[in-house]
C-alpha cells in the first residue's frame, strides 16, 4: 500500500474520539447543500481534528468537472460559508483527500467507474473498504441510486447511507423506498438525517430535561398548562418552487422538523442515551399523537408584503409558483399527546415560511400560580413562568420568573434568568452538519431517524391532507412579514391563549 499523506493536525495527538479510515462519497456534489453546509463542515472538523487520517472525499454529479474544478468551486464554498477562519495547511489536507467524478445516476457505466475509484483510493489513501455514501439529491433520483450503490457494496469494510430528507413523499412512498434500501443495507447501516436534531439546542433539551433534578418532576401535565413550538422562516421559496410545490409546509417542516421537537419535548426519560433508547421513546410519543381535526389545523399561503423594510412577493408571484398554486406556506396546528404524562396539555405547533423573524422555538408554559397574596401587587406584565428553548438564531435558555419591582410596597413583575451558549461557553456552536458528518462516520445513529419513527410522521401527515383535499381555502390569507393567517390566532384564543411574543 502506498504511503499515505498525514494530516498535519493530527500529528502528536493522542486518541480521539475519529472514526476509522473512510471515503465519503457525495451524490449531488454540485448542489446547494454541498455547497453551504457539508463542505464547509467537513473544513471545520478537519480544523478540530475530528476526520480520520486516511480520509478521503468523493464528489459525485452530472457537471463536466474536473477534480481541480470541484476543489476550487469547494474552497470558495468553504471561505464563503465556513465558520472557521480559512488555514491553508487545513485546506491543502482536504483538497488532497478530495476527488471529482462526473456521471449521470442511472448510468451503469459511471457507477462502475465510481466503484473503481473508491477502490483506487483505498490504495491510495488508506481508506480500507469503509464506505459513506451520502445522498444529497431529489427524492425521485433515490431509488435508482440506492440500487446501484447496493449492488457494487465491496466485500471488505463497513458501508452506510446518510439519506437526505425528504425520505418519501407520503407513507407508502416512504415504506417503499425502506423496502428497497433493506436490500441491500440492514437499519444500523442507514441514517436518514433531520439537521434539526444536529443543532447543540435541540440536543440540550435531553440534558435540560434529564440532568437537571429541577425540571424532570414538574415535566407533566400536572404543572405544564401548554407547550408552544415555532418554527419562522423570513425567506421565500428562493428558487426552489418545482420541489416546495410538490411539498408544502406540512412535508417540508412539519413532517420531519416539527413532530421530531414535538417527540423530543415530550419523551420519556430513555434507560440509557444509546441511539435505540432514545429513538423508542421518540417513537412512542409519535405513536400517541393523534390527528388534529379540522379545528385544530390551520394552513396559510403568503402574499405581498415587507420583509425588513423590504418589499417581497406573494408566494404565487415567486419564479416557478403557479399563479393559482393552492401550496401552503404555513400549518398551526394543537396537537395532544395521549399518554399518561400529557393527557390534556396542548402542544401548539407553528411554522411558515416569510413571517415576521427567523426563530425556532420551544416554549414550556406552566400553570399560572395561585394569586391570592399578590393579585393586587400584580403588574400587567407579571405572566406565569415560562421555559424558553432558543435553538435559533440566540441559542440559548430563558426562564421566566416572578420578582418584586424595587421600591416601596410589593409590585411584581416578570423577569428572565437567561442562559446564552456564546457567553457561557465562550465558543461558536458547531454546525449541525458537523456534528451529523462525524456521527454517522462513527456508526453513532442518536441523532438520526429510524425507519419507524419516519413511518409514524408520514401518518400524522397523510392523515391531515386526506382532510385538505376536501376544501379549498382562500389564499393568500397572510401578508409576508406579519406571524401568519388569523386562523392561528383563532386556534389560541378559543383557548383563552395567545402565542408568545418574545
Amino acid at each position: 500500500m502506498t504511503e499515505v499523506a498525514e494530516n498535519p493536525l493530527l500529528a502528536g495527538l493522542g486518541p480521539r474520539r475519529t472514526p476509522s479510515p473512510c471515503a465519503l462519497a457525495v451524490f449531488g456534489a454540485s448542489g446547494d447543500l454541498t455547497r453551504r453546509k457539508i463542505f464547509p463542515a467537513l473544513y471545520s472538523l478537519a480544523c478540530r481534528r475530528l476526520l480520520p487520517e486516511q480520509f478521503a472525499i468523493v464528489g459525485v454529479a452530472r457537471r463536466d468537472w474536473t477534480d481541480d474544478e470541484f476543489r476550487e468551486r469547494m474552497e470558495h464554498a468553504v471561505r464563503e460559508f465556513g465558520r472557521d477562519d480559512f488555514d491553508e495547511g487545513v485546506w491543502e489536507w482536504l483538497s488532497n483527500a478530495t476527488r471529482y467524478l462526473s456521471l449521470d445516476f442511472a448510468d451503469e457505466e459511471g457507477e462502475d467507474r465510481l466503484a473503481a475509484l473508491l477502490t483506487e483510493l483505498d490504495e491510495e489513501r488508506g481508506t480500507r473498504g469503509n464506505r459513506v455514501y451520502y445522498l444529497a439529491i431529489p427524492p425521485q433520483a433515490m431509488a435508482t441510486v440506492v440500487e446501484a450503490v447496493g449492488k457494487r457494496r465491496g466485500a471488505e469494510g463497513w458501508t452506510r447511507l446518510i439519506v437526505e430528507k425528504p425520505f418519501g413523499q407520503d407513507l407508502a412512498s416512504a415504506r417503499a423506498l425502506t423496502e428497497l434500501i433493506s436490500r441491500y443495507f440492514t437499519e444500523e447501516e442507514v441514517f436518514r438525517i433531520d439537521h434539526y436534531l444536529g443543532k447543540e439546542t435541540v440536543q440540550n433539551m435531553l440534558a435540560l430535561r434529564f440532568a437537571n433534578g429541577i425540571f424532570e418532576p414538574i415535566w407533566n401535565r400536572q404543572f405544564i398548562d401548554h407547550v408552544q413550538i415555532t418554527v419562522a422562516e423570513t425567506l421565500g421559496s428562493e428558487g426552489r418552487a418545482e420541489y416546495y410545490e410538490q411539498a408544502g409546509a406540512i412535508r417540508d417542516i412539519f413532517q420531519n422538523h416539527m413532530l421530531q421537537l414535538v417527540a423530543l419535548t415530550a419523551m420519556e426519560p430513555p434507560i440509557d442515551f444509546t441511539a435505540e433508547s432514545v429513538r423508542n421513546e421518540k417513537v412512542k410519543v409519535l405513536k400517541a399523537i393523534h390527528t388534529p381535526g379540522p379545528k385544530h389545523i390551520v394552513r396559510g399561503q403568503y402574499g405581498p408584503g415587507y420583509i425588513d423594510g423590504k418589499e417581497v412577493p406573494g408566494y404565487r408571484q415567486e419564479e416557478g409558483v403557479p399563479p393559482d398554486s393552492m401550496t401552503e406556506s404555513y400549518v398551526a396546528a394543537k396537537l395532544f399527546v395521549d399518554n399518561w404524562r400529557w393527557a390534556d396539555t396542548p402542544f401548539y405547533v407553528r411554522t411558515g415560511k416569510r413571517l415576521a423573524r427567523r426563530e425556532t422555538t420551544i416554549a414550556i408554559q406552566f400553570q399560572r400560580a395561585p394569586h391570592p397574596p399578590f393579585e393586587d401587587a400584580a403588574t400587567e406584565e407579571l405572566k406565569p413562568n415560562r421555559l424558553l428553548v432558543h435553538v435559533q438564531p440566540d441559542e440559548g435558555v430563558s426562564l421566566a420568573i416572578a420578582a418584586k419591582v424595587p421600591g416601596q410596597g410589593m409590585r411584581l413583575r416578570t423577569v428572565n434568568m437567561d442562559f446564552i451558549y456564546g457567553g457561557a461557553f465562550r465558543t461558536d456552536l458547531p454546525e449541525a452538519y458537523e456534528r451529523l458528518l462525524l456521527d454517522a462516520m462513527l456508526g453513532d445513529q442518536t441523532l438520526f431517524t429510524r425507519s419507524d419513527e419516519v413511518e409514524e410522521q408520514w401518518a400524522i401527515v397523510d392523515s391531515i391532507v386526506a382532510a385538505w383535499k376536501r376544501d379549498r381555502p382562500s389564499f393568500p390569507n397572510y401578508a409576508a412579514g406579519t406571524w401568519g393567517p388569523a386562523g392561528a390566532k383563532e386556534l389560541m384564543r378559543r383557548d383563552g391563549r395567545e402565542w408568545l411574543k418574545h
